[in-house]
């Protein structure tokens, strides 16, 4: 694959020591040259990665002009200042504003009896020295008076949780240091229910904590020991009670805490059975159940809270052929089920009383639809955003008995007309006949005759669907003449739980293979072959390592994000984050049979054989999903292995404050997105 002359600079690129590490397992001998950056305290490593950042920044000078124009393209799309839409929290409502300049978005009470709107959080003054905030939760107390939120400062997703009183707006004086994502309130509003992860990063307990008195007074509520699994807790629907889930990637079990007894001993609803998955909500003395139990793609049950055994279970509705039945909200009037269809997201509401049943669509070509704003028991209509690759969100008032809409809130876009653009779902075919599904857009005018370039993104993993969103950076690609692709491997959940397991464990190279399959359909008749990029981030990086090593000519430039490549090695070192609870998405290399899978595919074991195009790839200092070692592990073994004629190799690792999907703040993104949108437009020869 030709890649620009401009390649052969004069910069050296950085050579990483090594200190070759001698590994055996299963009768297999290797070694690992720069297994000694696992040590991240190495004066060594820390000197690396500023060499190889020194190195991408210089080389990343040469399509400056590209970046610049492009980061003035996006700021021109972005509104200075916007209000989200409101949602109800009791008898208040509330809603999210952005505000010229600010990096940050502020959380506001609206006005009551009178009142004025009052700025409840503000992003931009909780960000640390570097300027980086992430909130991990916000959530507002049953009686209006207190909310909880949490910030992490540095980018590792460790939550430093506060509490505020809303009268006053202050901090009450108790402060939570490690804290994750999820969290639940008591009826009454003075417990707070929380997680906490160990040295791993996986939340393995519960706690509750009372307002008003110290941290060092709360209660350990439950604790996962299984290394495997990983707890979440969240309020039913009633707020009748605190629900927490223990999940490893295809088993569950639920405990429940009544919301008026917060100091009750949980519960559990079902103990848990290795492949049975289920979600639970309550609505009238009865717990609604979706579980896979004797239904693939899942099903509806209820059954009474003190008997909710299989035994006593009532069936409400199941997945349809096509289908795959995702979650079922409880409302007092209503079943709110989210729900894939032939690859698409959709609503479905079932009147309680009667039967009757509405679906909700995007309404859009290649389009999707999610529930957009917290949804409260007495509901009747639910907000819903819509939107596609190139149509900018709207958000619509649905009701659930007729499914009427009203439009409560457009996207403008300042300079974009969405009728200049395209998008279609079309499908590729993978090596061993499935049609995997490619989302494309393209400006109105760049013909699909085999002349333009195109980029494919990418992911593939966790049952995790990778819908078609509206992206202000993607009409920069779009207006230079490229055609994009967002792919849709086995391996995510877009055809429903057995397209998940069709990339998973033993069956994992059908991902890599399905996201080729979609490059050489592409690049037979629709887009220039020689000039196609691919791109992806964590999961979805290993998709671009994959594809990188298996066909390294189908490529003008790859890039891999924080990605997933020393797949071996991570698999088998239980001390590090994501290892334990991935064995079962990846597999356990201590057994020879998985070994294998993982040693086939791993991008640091497999470097590419043949001319090699450009790649970048990116790392953070303080990631804990992907540690910042395997990236850089990955980019010294390639430079290691180069040859003549080998496009370069760049890494770019954020060194201070940044999270797993790079700069927080929407402008430090949109130059980070500029960065590597230029990055690939100039391989593509579409800058």
């Amino acid at each position: 694959m030709p890649h620009d002359p401009e390649d052969h600079e004069a910069a050296v690129p950085p050579v990483a020591p090594t200190e070759p590490r001698e590994h055996e397992l299963h009768g297999r001998r290797w070694t690992d040259e720069y297994g000694w950056m696992r040590d991240h305290d190495d004066p060594r490593f820390l000197a690396y990665l500023r060499a190889e950042r020194e190195y991408h920044d210089a080389a990343a000078g040469r399509y400056e002009r590209t970046r610049t124009e492009v980061f003035h393209e996006v700021e021109q799309r972005l509104i200075p200042t916007d209000d989200s839409v409101s949602w109800r929290r009791g008898s208040r409502f509330y809603y999210t504003r952005t505000v010229a300049g600010s990096e940050y978005e502020q959380l506001l009470q609206a006005g009551h009896d009178g009142d004025r709107d009052r700025v409840l959080l503000d992003g931009a003054l909780l960000a640390g020295a570097d300027g980086f905030a992430e909130i991990g939760l916000r959530e507002i107390s049953p009686d209006n008076t207190l909310l909880a939120y949490s910030v992490d400062t540095t980018g590792d997703e460790v939550y430093r949780l506060r509490f505020r009183q809303l009268a006053t707006l202050t901090d009450l004086s108790e402060e939570l240091p490690r804290t994750y994502y999820t969290g639940a309130w008591s009826a009454d509003s003075r417990t707070f229910f929380y997680t906490v992860h160990d040295e791993l990063f996986r939340p393995h307990q519960v706690w509750r904590h009372t307002v008003g008195t110290p941290a060092a007074d709360d209660a350990l509520v439950l604790q996962e020991d299984d290394a495997r699994y990983e707890l979440t807790v969240r309020a039913s629907r009633d707020l009748y009670w605190i629900m927490i889930e223990s999940r490893s990637r295809d088993t569950s079990e639920w405990h429940l805490v009544p919301a008026h007894d917060p100091h009750a001993r949980p519960a559990v609803v079902a103990p848990r059975r290795s492949g049975v998955d289920y979600r639970v909500d309550h609505a009238d003395g009865h717990l609604v159940i979706t579980t896979d139990a004797d239904a693939p793609e899942f099903r509806v049950v209820t059954a009474p809270v003190e008997t909710p055994g299989a035994e006593h279970w009532t069936e409400l509705l199941a997945a349809r052929p096509g289908e795959r039945l995702v979650a079922c909200h409880a409302l007092r009037t209503h079943w709110l089920c989210e729900l894939r269809r032939d690859g698409f997201a959709l609503l479905r509401a079932v009147d309680r009383s009667t039967g009757a049943e509405v679906e909700i669509g995007s309404g859009l070509a290649a389009g999707s639809v999610t529930i957009a704003t917290p949804v409260e028991y007495d509901d009747t209509s639910v907000t819903v955003r819509v939107e596609s690759l190139v149509h900018p969100p709207e958000w619509h008032r649905a009701d659930l008995r007729t499914g009427r809409r009203e439009l409560r809130k457009r996207h403008e876009v300042p300079g974009y007309d969405p009728a200049a653009y395209r998008t279609e779902r079309r499908h590729a075919t993978a090596p061993d006949g499935t049609p995997v599904p490619v989302t494309l857009a393209w400006r109105a005018d760049t013909p699909l005759d085999g002349t333009a370039p195109a980029l494919l993104y990418g992911y593939g993993a966790y049952e995790a669907c990778l819908d078609p969103e509206f992206d202000p950076v993607l009409p920069s690609v779009l207006d230079r003449g490229v055609v994009y692709a967002l792919t849709h491997p086995r391996g995510g959940g877009e055809n429903g739980r057995a397209w998940w397991q069709g990339g998973r464990l033993g069956a994992k190279a059908n991902t890599f293979t399905d996201h080729l399959a979609v490059a050489d359909w592409l690049a037979a008749g629709i887009a220039d072959g020689t000039r196609l990029g691919t791109r992806g981030l964590s999961a979805g990086g290993l998709l671009q390592g994959a594809v990188y090593s298996m066909r390294p000519e189908r490529w003008a430039a790859v890039v891999a994000e924080v990605a997933f490549v020393d797949v071996v090695t991570t698999m088998l070192d239980p001390d590090i984050p994501l290892t334990v609870n991935e064995w079962d998405e990846w597999g356990d290399p201590r057994r020879a049979e998985e070994f294998a899978w993982l040693r086939a595919y791993s991008p640091y074991e497999n470097p590419p054989v043949g001319t090699r195009p450009p790649l970048l790839a990116t790392a953070a200092l303080h990631d804990p999903r992907v540690m910042v070692h395997e990236p850089a592990k990955w980019v010294a073994r390639l430079r290691a292995t180069a040859s003549a004629g080998d496009g370069p190799v760049y890494l770019r690792t954020e060194l201070g404050a940044g999270a797993h999907t790079g700069p927080a703040g929407r402008y430090a993104h949109a130059h980070y997105e500029a960065e590597i949108t230029a990055f690939l437009l100039t391989y593509l020869r579409a800058a």
